[in-house]
């Protein structure tokens, strides 16, 4: 056996037995240098005089371990698991095969022999690659949003998200704004910014939040369309929905970059507020853009003009919803109870629908056949976030709103049913009364009872 198959430890162990042979180096030093004993030393030295350098090496080197499991057990184990558990991964197979087997295999032993068999990949083999998606010949054809929940503050502020509009032809940062949730009206913002800035482009690529997409198939209202997709249908502008994060990478990755750059360009600027923070986004924006957008493989700029006015932009970015009118005038709205004033077109209104318009201001403007009607607001004395369903996008403005009513220490009354249905105390107890004694009902039955009783002789 030749010294090429020898580990450096052997070889090492080669090199300080020969100058011990040749007198160089004492048995006592060898011991040091190798870390053995003078006993184990003489052992190996006598090897060496007797079968050579290669007799160094461990005996136990290319031979099976005592401890290793039989083939048999292997192969019962790997049949097993392909005829009962070959869906299953290493960790189940291996609980499976001994409660129900009788068969203990350690999770990487049963591991190892199910990859040699085939059945189960490793999670580099299991990883899929995506085809990457070539960029749109031109500027304005497809624009991807997304909204990225961050600290861009760091620790100088709270959490916020942070909208990102961005051209897929050019890749071009088109409008960032920073908002305090992914929802309608603050899409209804940046959108607006957006019109104002560039005009309307063909479509929008996004995900699949609510905002863009009804979840449910079966949704009697909005004609298969949220609020968002309502605004752009009127804007005749397509909004597009991705199968997968991959699909719209472009924006996936412009929210990393955006989590690194911009994060340290709002520190070196000592912004701390999302009202200052917009204002420094639009001169980030250029410089960004100035340097890493690509020019389009087609010259076109297929951004439109919109041609409205400013007043009928608004009506189109906002909430619109019909709300039934019951036979007080009054209908429910954002657990709100809202009473129409009575004039001779309310009147007419009792079982019929009118449709609300909810502006980003905060202003809610109701409306019969394009005929504003005056109103009042009565709210509610409700718990509005008790059990309330929460998106995942959402959950940070939501607990940020309870955390200031805990604060607060706003507690809302729980109306109790008489409450509810508008009873009002009479003064007493309903029933029987029970200070009998000074009722004056039972004083003057008594008086008359003792009236009626004959005189004693």
């Amino acid at each position: 056996m030749g010294l090429i198959a020898m580990s450096e430890r052997d070889l090492q162990r080669i090199e300080v037995l020969s100058k011990v042979v040749a007198g160089g180096m004492s048995m006592v030093t060898a011991a040091h240098v190798l870390d053995l004993s003078e006993r184990q030393v003489r052992r190996l030295l006598e090897r060496i005089r007797t079968g050579g350098a290669a007799t160094v090496r461990h005996k136990a080197i290319g031979r099976p371990s005592n401890n290793r499991i039989s083939d048999g057990i292997r192969d019962y184990a790997v049949t097993l698991v392909r005829e009962c558990y070959a869906d299953f991964g290493p960790t189940l197979a291996s609980e499976m095969l001994a409660e129900r087997d009788g068969l203990r295999v350690s999770r990487e032993t049963l591991r190892k022999w199910m990859t040699a068999a085939g059945i189960w990949l490793s999670r580099k083999q299991r990883r899929t690659f995506h085809q990457p998606r070539s960029r749109r010949e031109a500027y304005g054809e497809l624009v991807q949003i997304d909204g990225s929940d961050h600290r861009w503050f760091e620790d100088r502020s709270d959490p916020c998200t942070l909208l990102v509009f961005i051209d897929d032809a050019t890749g071009k940062l088109m409008q960032l704004r920073l908002v305090r949730s992914e929802s309608a009206f603050s899409y209804f913002e940046a959108l607006e910014l957006y019109l104002q800035d560039h005009g309307a482009p063909v479509a929008f690529y996004s995900d699949k939040h609510s905002v863009f997409r009804v979840a449910k198939k079966d949704a009697k209202g909005g004609q298969g369309m949220t609020q968002f997709g309502r605004a752009l249908c009127e804007l005749n502008i397509e909004i597009l929905c991705a199968n997968s994060s991959q699909a719209k990478g472009r924006v996936e990755r412009m929210n990393r970059t955006l989590q690194d750059r911009l994060v340290k360009a709002l520190r070196l600027a000592g912004i701390d507020n999302m009202k200052a923070g917009n204002a420094f986004l639009s001169s980030f924006m250029d410089r960004y853009n100035a340097r890493f957008s690509v020019v389009p493989a087609r010259p076109d700029d297929l951004h439109r003009p919109l041609n409205l006015v400013p007043d009928r932009l608004a009506e189109i970015l906002c909430k619109r919803e019909q709300r039934y009118v019951g036979s007080q005038l009054t209908f429910s709205f954002e657990r709100k109870r809202i009473m129409l004033e009575e004039t001779e077109v309310t009147r007419g209104l009792v079982g019929r629908y009118v449709e609300t318009y909810a502006y980003t201001d905060g202003r809610l403007d109701v409306r019969w056949k394009g005929y504003s009607l005056a109103y009042r607001v009565f709210d509610k004395d409700q718990r509005v976030t008790h059990a309330a369903i929460t998106e995942n996008k959402r959950l940070g403005e939501v607990l940020a709103y309870v955390k200031e009513r805990q604060d607060q220490d706003v507690r809302p009354k729980v109306k109790t049913n008489s409450e509810k249905i508008g009873y009002k105390p009479r003064g007493r107890k309903p029933g029987k009364r029970t200070d009998s004694m000074n009722d004056p009902v039972v004083i003057a039955r008594r008086e008359k009872a003792l009236l009626r009783q004959p005189a004693a002789d």
